[in-house]
């Protein structure tokens, strides 16, 4: 039995297939217990077409097999071992974004959005927004611009301006009813912490840093420059974000309403969320000179070296 004066931490991974649950000893890092629960609606193959590359999924999977999740991990505690945990924190797949109204909540949460893919979670591995992709990098080539110094140079279908643009081209009912958009990583954070309201919702350095060109020396990149993209962004660029925070955060404590759905002690401290893969290395003790390899649905190559070393160059890829 474990002993229930030590305390525990409880981790969020959301794959992309199921939720992860763990549970672990902050004294010595050991893994107490574990739950997993898979997306349901994910599962049944809805809202998603290999043909076009379109992956979605419902904000409703993720809140369903979180529950079901940390339950299944509890479910291995004693009680007293259970309220010894004091704090929780998220990792996602990145970059995973939804489009949400003025309280922050993803479209899909709305009626007439329901079963609308185009109002639910981006899954990382959708390419729809190659087009897009491409519009972003021929505009940054030409402005001779330095927003893809720290991202490798080139940006990607898979990240969050190619798949918002990518929306707010093809579907006017969902950019016309749009107020701000999230990553999956702060959605979550915010849900459980009741601070989903755009403009106050914490926002993870980690996926901000990496995908949505972010760099704590210029924000996000200009109103002029996305508004060449497309104009209609303008509805949304003034309900985002210029400052974002590592996950040593505390980005509030966990709500009434989610420690009861969850059983999970009340307001406990809820850290800033990050990308699975960066999580990933840093469980992995990542250091200068190591490599991790992070094996999942794809496959991640992470190393690390002081901001002296690396300076202003790009790491190319």
């Amino acid at each position: 039995m474990i002993e229930s004066n030590k305390k525990y931490v409880i981790g969020l991974d959301f794959g992309t297939d199921s939720c992860r649950a763990l549970i672990v000893d902050v004294c010595n890092g050991h893994e107490v217990a574990t739950g997993v629960s898979f997306y349901p609606r994910w599962k049944a193959g809805l809202y998603c077409d290999a043909r076009c590359n379109r992956y979605r999924q419902h904000p409703l999977d993720y809140m369903e097999s979180m529950t079901e999740a940390v339950h299944m991990a509890l479910s291995h505690l004693e009680k007293e071992e259970v309220a010894s945990i004091c704090g929780l924190c998220f990792d996602t797949t990145g970059s995973t974004p939804v489009l949400t109204d003025r309280d922050g909540m993803p479209l899909a949460l709305r009626p007439e959005f329901a079963e609308e893919p185009d109002a639910m979670f981006i899954l990382w591995k959708d390419h729809t927004a190659v087009r897009e992709a491409e519009q972003i990098n021929t505009l940054i080539r030409e402005r001779n611009l330095d927003y893809l110094i720290y991202e490798g140079g080139t940006y990607s279908s898979e990240w969050v301006w190619s798949k918002v643009l990518h929306v707010i081209n093809t579907n006017p009912a969902v950019r016309d009813a749009a107020y701000s958009w999230a990553e999956h990583c702060d959605w979550m954070t915010g849900l459980v912490t009741g601070n989903t309201i755009p403009e106050k919702m914490f926002r993870s350095r980690c996926a901000a840093g990496h995908k949505a060109m972010w760099h704590e020396s210029w924000g996000l990149p200009s109103f002029s420059v996305l508004l060449e993209l497309n104009p209609s962004l303008r509805n949304i660029l003034p309900h985002l974000f210029t400052e974002t925070y590592t996950s040593d955060t505390h980005a509030g404590a966990l709500t009434t309403e989610w420690a009861a759905r969850l059983g999970l002690p009340q307001g406990i401290a809820v850290a800033v969320g990050a990308l699975d893969a960066h999580m990933g290395a840093v469980g992995a003790s990542v250091a200068p000179g190591v490599l991790t390899r992070i094996m999942g649905t794809s496959t991640c190559d992470i190393m690390v070296a002081e901001k002296t070393e690396i300076g202003d160059r790009c790491i190319e890829g």
